[in-house]
């Protein structure tokens, strides 16, 4: 039997197909199917990740790398023991599914990941996700990298340990295992590797980006890089261009590659329309979780009363227009994406490197304002290297990085606001889908550099004046709002926002405040 590191199992399924994992979850855990064929299952309590449960293990080497604080909490090498203990008890004498794939289109730097989880959707979800190896490359598979998902188990001393929750996703570097407990979603899986990615690569020079990328057919790669809501997906998502990935790549001496072999994109409003590809995507082989549906299996999109955070997983090439073998080479073009609910950023920008790098570690979008009662404005999110949650080491190393690698490979950068203009939420309108695409496409075909710039007040970001397909009075937000009173009103807050939320990289050799707004 395959040795797991368990004292016994029941029975091992060791990487079985998809349809043999759909129809287990289907006939033992629950599941249900879609009108259109995908996989119907729901996580129970937690519909998103619990980042305040995450840990990492402090010891040597790692711990002189990790940047300790909110994001990355340390916790000892015996908590961890017990940790495992726990999870391990949990699995043992059960019937499980062992998933084994890589992390990492690019052969010089993928890892090899085993996945231990009781449950086959789980399994199933995965393998969706990430890449899976050939039959002869499995015959002698040694992972690089153990993840044990007990998620029917809690921590029970998680006060006696001095921890958050009885959820727990914790890491153990050095031995090279993660163990996850309390939570049933999924995507604990994928973010955790992608961490482990984060921590690996930029220590030998490769970059771990949180970005979607694609490619055009002369070769030109482009990376969108964006928080939740951002458009990160619909943007890179391009009939005209192969896609290479949606959430998750690196960027090695050969060029850029996806860690992942699948997509997993949010379907809260999902309509075939405005996301003919991702829409079409939803058929057999892909996951819903969380959804609403009819006994037909029809489903609501619209529906958000068990969570905002509906989504879907599928295999990469369910989408048509997919780069072969999920790899390409150096990008030609970087964009940022915001959504910036206060109306203040232009629906396009051409960033000087030291900017940059200053928005890269500002990771900026904003919320709209909520349901709740005196919630009435707009609220700012900064996210570092727009996936903070993901870095185990700081910010500035990977903006550091960055920056040598926009160097390099002479890399233009843009920032683009998915947001609002005419004004602030509430008053204004969401940049349209129309626009926003134009200004896509004129960087993606080099048009833009066509154009006349000019430099906005306060932000001193450079904008076309002019530009193939755009709206020329959407190009500068303060000609857009009603009232300029009002506009300056506004991006001054915003600015005072963005230089409070930098100080914490203010001060020593790596000092790029001096690309941010000036008030």
């Amino acid at each position: 039997m395959l040795d797991i590191g368990l004292k016994s199992v029941k029975k091992i399924y060791k990487n079985l197909n998809t349809d043999d994992l759909i129809d287990m979850a289907i006939k033992n855990e629950g599941a249900k199917v879609s009108s259109t064929g995908a996989l119907i299952i729901d996580t129970g309590k937690f519909t998103g990740r619990s980042p305040k449960d995450k840990y990492f293990v402090d010891k040597s080497p790692s711990t002189n790398h990790i940047a300790w604080g909110d994001v990355n909490k340390p916790i000892s090498q015996d908590i961890f023991d017990e940790l495992l203990i726990n999870s391990k008890n949990q699995l043992e004498n059960k019937s499980l599914f062992v998933t084994d794939l890589y992390c990492g289109a690019s052969y010089d730097s993928r890892i090899k990941v085993r996945f231990i989880t009781e449950l086959a959707w789980q399994a199933h979800f995965v393998k969706n996700m990430f890449i899976n190896p050939k039959e002869d490359e499995l015959e002698n598979f040694k992972p690089d990298f153990t993840v044990y998902n007990s998620c029917k188990t809690t921590n029970k001393n998680w006060q006696k340990h001095g921890l958050n929750s009885p959820v727990y996703v914790a890491f153990d570097i050095e031995n090279a295992i993660c163990v996850i407990g309390g939570t049933w979603y999924a995507g604990e899986m994928k973010k955790g590797i992608f961490s482990i990615m984060n921590y690996h690569l930029p220590l030998h020079g490769k970059m771990a980006m949180h970005c979607s990328a694609n490619v055009g057919s002369s070769g030109d790669v482009a990376l969108f890089f964006g928080l939740s809501g951002t458009g990160k997906t619909t943007l890179s998502t391009d009939e005209k261009r192969a896609l290479i990935g949606d959430d998750e790549h690196g960027w090695d001496e050969n060029g850029v590659f996806n860690f992942e072999g699948g997509c997993y994109a949010k379907v809260v409003n999902l309509n075939k329309k405005s996301e003919p590809e991702i829409y079409d995507a939803i058929k057999k082989g892909a996951i819903l979780e969380n959804i609403v549906s009819d006994e037909a299996g029809v489903v609501d999109f619209d529906d958000t009363s068990k969570t905002q955070n509906t989504r879907v997983s599928y295999p990469i090439n369910h989408i048509h227009n997919i780069q072969k073998g999920s790899l390409a080479g150096h990008p030609s073009n970087i964009i940022f994406l915001s959504a910036d609910a206060f109306g203040v950023l232009p629906p396009v920008s051409k960033l000087t490197k030291e900017q940059a790098i200053y928005y890269f570690l500002s990771g900026y979008t904003a919320k709209v304002a909520g349901t709740e009662l005196g919630v009435d404005e707009p609220t700012a999110t900064f996210s570092a290297c727009f996936g903070e949650a993901f870095l185990p080491l700081h910010p500035t190393f990977y903006a550091n990085l960055l920056g040598k690698m926009i160097e390099k490979h002479q890399v233009d950068i843009y920032l683009v606001n998915t947001g609002w203009t005419g004004g602030a939420y509430g008053v204004g309108k969401r940049m349209s889908i129309k626009n926003t695409r134009a200004c896509i496409d004129a960087i993606l075909d080099g048009s833009i550099k066509q154009s006349k710039f000019e430099k906005t007040d306060i932000f001193n970001l450079s904008i076309p004046t002019t530009l193939k397909g755009v709206d020329t009075h959407v190009l500068n937000p303060a000609e857009c709002w009603n009232d300029r009173k009002s506009y300056d009103t506004q991006a001054l807050k915003l600015a005072k926002m963005y230089i409070e939320n930098f100080k914490k990289y203010s001060g020593g050799e790596f000092d790029f405040s001096s690309a941010g707004p000036k008030i």
